[in-house]
Order: structure tokens, then sequence, then C-alpha cells
């Protein structure tokens, strides 16, 4: 009997290596067979990502997960195990099966560079392929640039608030493993100094941090010999948890252990504010004026800015972050703008798309700060002035990333130079309307 389509394809797959990546929705795989079939699956057409409006009360958004998108779509396959499911599943026909075992994106991506900022109606993102290329990336697109954003956005928030002080994202343990992989990666990105995240810090270069929690101390039998071994084994230079049973005899004990060159002490609990400063009052007086002093516990963007005249040197941040800080999905979404170069829009109630490829630029003052958003036709770009800037960079060619997509270095400064343009109202973390306003032609 003549092998199917889908163990075919499986025997052409068995020796390569596949994308541990692979995200794509029934529905998209829906549409792709039923194109295929009445042959406007090679039709070309153009993708947009961008959001409707920012999340309720933000004033900015922040790019984020581009770099982690490009490898994605760069390595995206379907395997032996992906269409063995499909197959058993019986979710498309073998002529869709023969066709996923071949998939590779062979179009161009254009958007927003990695650590640049966006607003409503901002095209983020323009996926030009033919419908079937395109189609089966909208929820790869979406769930590592809706996550991303969102914690991108929270955490620049955050930084800002903290007003040059040391963050340290630790909220691995507050939400999905991959998550707080990328998550270390968005608030980085958006300025942290170091994650918790082990595995962050070896995928992505990024610094890492911790101290010692409250069970090593209740392991030993006194918080003197916890913090005796902790010292043997990590040097002065470490950070004490001094909260576990009663601050100030804690902050004594650590001292006491590490002598005036203790390198920091914890504060994980309670009113922070008060706390810090006791904290300081004592060390100073213990002769441990160089020690700094660090808070966690429950903190987001509003309790570090009330904690900005107390005398904190870092804060550690978990949940908030990781959750986007009340909004943890940007709320963008994947159209379908133009077709055989023809544009097209959706014009459902409230969730109207303009059609059409579309590019952007922001207009700024002499001063450097940021006046508007123009969201143009692409190829009839408007008039540009001395201070103006085009935001969108090609991002993908021939399915591979270009020179010009930015190292996660090269994002954290374009993101702070980016900020440093936004006026003075559009930093606020009161609730207010977007930093700058967008305008269509």
């Amino acid at each position: 009997m003549e092998p199917s389509a889908a163990q075919r394809s499986r025997t052409r797959l068995g020796s390569r290596t596949m994308s541990t990546a692979l995200l794509t929705d029934h529905y998209e795989l829906t549409m792709l067979a039923a194109a295929l079939r009445d042959g406007a699956a090679d039709r070309p057409c153009v993708f947009e990502v961008f959001a409707r409006r920012l999340p309720e009360g933000r004033r900015y958004g922040v790019v984020a997960g581009t770099g982690r998108l490009l490898d994605a779509i760069r390595d995206f396959r379907f395997g032996e195990a992906e269409l063995t499911q499909l197959a058993e599943a019986n979710v498309v026909d073998e002529r869709t099966l023969a066709w996923l075992a071949d998939y590779r994106f062979t179009g161009e991506v254009d958007g927003y560079p990695e650590g640049e900022l966006y607003f409503p109606g901002s095209p983020l993102l323009s996926v030009r392929a033919s419908f079937a290329e395109g189609v089966v990336l909208e929820t790869l697109a979406l769930s590592v640039l809706n996550h991303d954003s969102a914690i991108a956005s929270a955490a620049a928030r955050m930084v800002g608030a903290a007003n040059g002080r040391r963050m340290i994202e630790m909220g691995s343990r507050r939400t999905h493993e991959e998550a707080a992989v990328s998550s270390a990666r968005a608030a980085y990105l958006a300025g942290f100094t170091a994650t918790s995240n082990l595995e962050a810090g070896r995928r992505h270069g990024i610094p890492t941090a911790g101290t010692c929690a409250h069970a090593f101390t209740l392991l030993h039998d006194t918080e003197e010999e916890a913090f005796r071994s902790q010292v043997e084994a990590l040097g002065a230079d470490t950070t004490l948890l001094v909260d576990t049973y009663d601050i100030t005899n804690g902050i004594a004990l650590a001292v006491k252990v590490a002598g005036a060159e203790l390198g920091a002490v914890r504060i994980d609990s309670g009113d922070l504010g008060v706390l810090a400063r006791q904290a300081r009052e004592q060390l100073d007086s213990l002769g441990a004026k160089n020690t700094r002093i660090v808070v966690s516990g429950d903190l987001d963007e509003y309790s570090i800015a009330a904690l900005r005249a107390e005398p904190v040197d870092s804060y550690g941040v978990g949940t908030s972050l990781v959750t986007g800080s009340g909004a943890p999905t940007a709320g963008m979404v994947y159209k379908l703008v133009e077709v055989d170069g023809r544009p097209v829009a959706k014009r459902s109630s409230h969730k109207e798309s303009r059609g059409g490829r579309k590019g952007a630029l922001r207009r700024h003052k002499e001063t450097g700060t940021a006046l508007e958003e123009v969201v143009f036709p692409f190829g009839e770009q408007p008039e540009t002035g001395e201070h103006d800037r085009l935001l969108q960079v090609p991002l993908l060619r021939d399915g591979q990333p270009t020179d010009q997509v930015p190292t996660l270095a090269q994002s954290r400064e374009l993101l702070r130079a980016a900020l440093v343009t936004v006026p003075w109202e559009g930093l606020k973390l009161s609730r207010g309307e977007p930093a700058i306003p967008t305008t269509f032609l």
C-alpha cells in the first residue's frame, strides 16, 4: 500500500532538528486547509499586528518579544510528533499535512524594533507572505508579543518609579516555568538590573542575583548560625534576610557576623518604608554605613514610587512584574490588511481595522520631546522634519533575521532613549490618555 502524505512527510522530516517553540491554533489550520483546497493559499497577503487601545490607564506600551519571535519564526517547523498528532486527531486532510511537512517561512517582516514605544493603532509588525505562510503564524506572534510587551510595559513603569535604583526580577515562582524566563528577559529589556532566574541568565546573558530565603534561617537552630553559614559560604558581601524573626535583632546579628563590610540586608515584609528608615539608622549606628537595603514583598510601581523618599537601595519584584501589574496581556491583534495589493478591512462594531499595509513615523520638537505618532499608507510617506523618526525597520528577509534586528542590550538603550522623549505628563503613573496621540493619514 502506498504510504499516506503524512507518512511520507514524517519520513522526510526524520532527520530534521525541530523547533520546540511550535505553536499554532486549530482555526488557523482550518483556514489553511480550506485555502489550499480552493486555491487561495498562495495569494500574496499582508498581516499586521497592532493594539486597538492601551490597557486601561496606561499611557504608553513597550514593544518586547520581537527578538524571541523572529527566532521562533525562523525555526518554525511541523515535525514528526506534530504531524502525527494532527493526523491521528483528524485535524486536517492529507493535502494540508503534506504542505505543513515542508513549511518554512520565506516571506518578509518589518516592524518596530524591540524596545520601541507603541500607541493605539501603531503597526508594530507587518508580515508579507502568501496567505498560507502568514496565517499559521498568528497564534505564535500574538502569544509572544502580547506576553512580553505586557511584562516590559509594566516593568518600564516600575523602573521609572525606582528612579535609578537597582531592580531585581524575582517572579519565577509566580508564573509558568517558560513564562518566567521570557518575563525575566522582558524585565531586563525594560531596565531591570538582574533576575533570580538562572535559565534566563543562561539563555539571554542576563545578570543573575539572589540570596537565601526564610527556609535557610529556619533550617538552623539559631539565626546567627544561619547568617554565619551564609557568610562563610558566600563572603561578607552577601545579602542577609533579616526579618525571619525580629528585624532589629536580625540586623544586629547580621553585622555581628559579617562585620561592617556586610553587603546588604533584605526586608521582605511589614511596613517597608518605616522598616527601611529604622534599618538605615541601625546599620549606620553599627558602623555598616555602606551596607545596602533591599526590599521585596508584593511590590508594584505604585508601592515602589511610595518608597522613593526612603533609604532603599534595591527592589525585588515578583508577582506584579510577571502578571503585567494588572495588565497581563497587551491586547494586540493580528489582522489581514492586504490581499493581492488590495486593502481589506474588518468592519465589525468596535473591532474595526484599517486596510492596507502601513508605515509609521514619530514627530518630535527640536528639544526631542515626542509630539505625535503618524501612521500612513505604505508608499505614501509624509514629509519628515529634521527631528522626525521612521519607526519600522526590516526584521526578516526570506525568513531570516536581518542585521537591523537589535540585540537585547541595544533594545535596552533604545527604550531608555525613547522614554526620554515622552512628555512628562505621559510618564505619570496616574490614569490618563496615551502619552502622544496617533494620527492616521
